[in-house]
């Protein structure tokens, strides 16, 4: 699976459509994403809405003098927010320019506004197991010359402005782009799982933690809560760029670097750009840490990193999403099931456990690799556990909205031990009691949660919380070490 063919999404091959072009002088043109209204949006950006008025669409030439694909490499400075309420999104792509190898399997590298330019571009997302190549043409949306929705810093760069498009496209329109978590966009960049933690009551070896998957290659971002200071803006995404101890006059500091996507209004508070607490460490450590430049990127401590924000989102790569010699940072491998809830047979949810909850499908594992170097002191399998509600963003225009999902794992019965048809009825779940359940059940595109349980045989049961609802998804478990042995009924 390590870096296989992306599927052409629509059954639209680049390569096919772009010699095609060359070979008839004629730009391509997206009839399924066409230049219109209805790509938009629905709602806010729906017929009629004012934030419309006055949108043309536009290929690069014709508002820029000399379009490039990519400027001297690719920058979280070629990141800056528009109009769209898609910061998540935004966080989670300045984050990946960190990872230069990574990037480069979202944006193919062989795609030019000079060489063979056809008016076509393509990206690769992952979706729910596989990943998907989307075209688009270069028709952007602007108003009065300027691009509306994301552009880069340096006003003649189109990558990142192209691949908002494309992932619009794969969900729908823009506006099903409004509103989201980090940990949403991670997965769908990279193939990753995402592990979210709780800044209001973190574990207390976070800091070392984020260090950790940061010096791994991990991507991670963090968001506000719905009251900011210091200038934070609220319920908004940052990426987490940096991890550092410093030594004061005072003790060791430990320090996050974080950006805005919008490229500016940056932390005001303790560690800010001219702030007073940079005197007080070596001059040549403050020379490391490239603390000054006004471009949305700012360093705070770790406590009022904890104080001011809501969550962290730590997206934990998979071997298909890497190549070469970084590849062999990461061990993570996974399993994969894919599932449905359906009224009537399938979909019962956690709360009506004596009735209908048994018939939620159900999914084997055997753990039987053990941690060799246990970070928190206790022995055990250590494992993630990612459950995915599938095509939401796409359904957002007929109203649907993401169900309150999680999980509960049990210990496979001594007696149904070494069966591959374990498939656990009401009467036997009524006697039993999970090692593990979700608390609380949400209303998430991904659920993750990191557990460590002793090696044997386990059933885990994914549902929604309300019994009947309907949704298909997608069940994952991530293994530092090899995947476990797998069956499902």
């Amino acid at each position: 699976m390590q870096n296989k063919r992306a599927a052409p999404f629509l059954a639209q091959d680049f390569q096919a459509i772009r010699r095609e072009c060359l070979k008839s002088g004629k730009l391509f043109t997206d009839d399924a994403f066409p230049a219109l209204q209805s790509s938009l949006g629905f709602n806010l950006l729906g017929p009629g809405s004012y934030k419309v008025l006055g949108v043309e669409w536009k290929r690069p030439g014709e508002f820029c003098s000399n379009p490039q694909f990519v400027s001297d490499g690719t920058s979280k400075a070629d990141i800056c927010q528009g109009e769209l309420g898609d910061c998540w999104l935004l966080a989670a792509i300045a984050s990946l320019t960190l990872q230069k190898d990574i990037l480069a399997r979202v944006v193919p590298q062989d795609q030019s506004f000079q060489k063979d330019y056809a008016g076509i571009f393509h990206f690769q997302f992952w979706q729910y197991g596989e990943w998907v190549d989307v075209v688009v043409d270069d028709r952007l949306p602007v108003r009065k010359g300027k691009l509306i929705f994301v552009q880069s810093s340096e006003r003649s760069e189109f990558w990142s402005a192209l691949m908002e498009k494309a992932y619009a496209k794969l969900n729908g329109s823009y506006e099903a782009l409004k509103g989201g978590l980090p940990s949403e966009s991670f997965t769908d960049l990279t193939g990753g799982i995402v592990e979210v933690y709780d800044l209001s009551k973190p574990p207390p070896y976070l800091f070392m933690l984020m260090r950790k998957a940061m010096a791994l290659g991990s991507l991670l971002a963090t968001f506000t809560k719905e009251v900011a200071f210091q200038n934070l803006d609220k319920l908004h995404a940052y990426s987490i760029t940096g991890m550092e101890e410093v030594h004061g006059k005072s003790g060791t500091v430990q320090l996050v670097r974080l950006r805005n996507p919008w490229g500016c209004n940056e932390w005001k508070g303790a560690w800010s750009d001219e702030s007073k607490e940079w005197d007080l460490i070596d001059p040549k450590e403050k020379a490391k840490l490239n603390y000054s430049a006004d471009d949305g990127e700012f360093w705070m401590s770790y406590p009022d990193f904890k104080s001011n924000l809501w969550e962290v989102h730590i997206c934990n790569l998979t071997p298909d999403a890497l190549t070469g010699a970084q590849e062999q940072l990461h061990t993570w491998s996974y399993t994969q099931f894919d599932g449905a809830w359906k009224p009537g047979s399938t979909a019962g949810g956690c709360n009506s456990f004596k009735t209908s909850f048994h018939t939620n499908p159900q999914f084997g594992i055997k753990l039987d690799e053990v941690d060799d170097d246990p970070y928190d002191g206790e022995v055990g399998c250590s494992f993630l556990v990612g459950l995915i509600q599938k095509e939401i963003r796409k359904e957002k225009k007929f109203g649907r909205k993401l169900n309150n999902i999680g999980f509960a794992i049990y210990e496979v019965p001594q007696e149904c031990k070494g069966r591959a048809d374990v498939s656990l009825g009401r009467d036997a779940l009524l006697k039993l009691k999970p090692v593990a359940v979700t608390q609380p059940f949400l209303a998430r595109r991904e659920l993750c949660q990191r557990l460590k349980l002793p090696a044997g045989e386990y059933i885990i049961i994914p549902s929604t919380e309300t019994p009947y609802l309907e949704g298909s998804f997608t069940l994952r478990l991530f293994f530092e070490k090899l995947p476990p042995t797998r069956n499902s009924h």
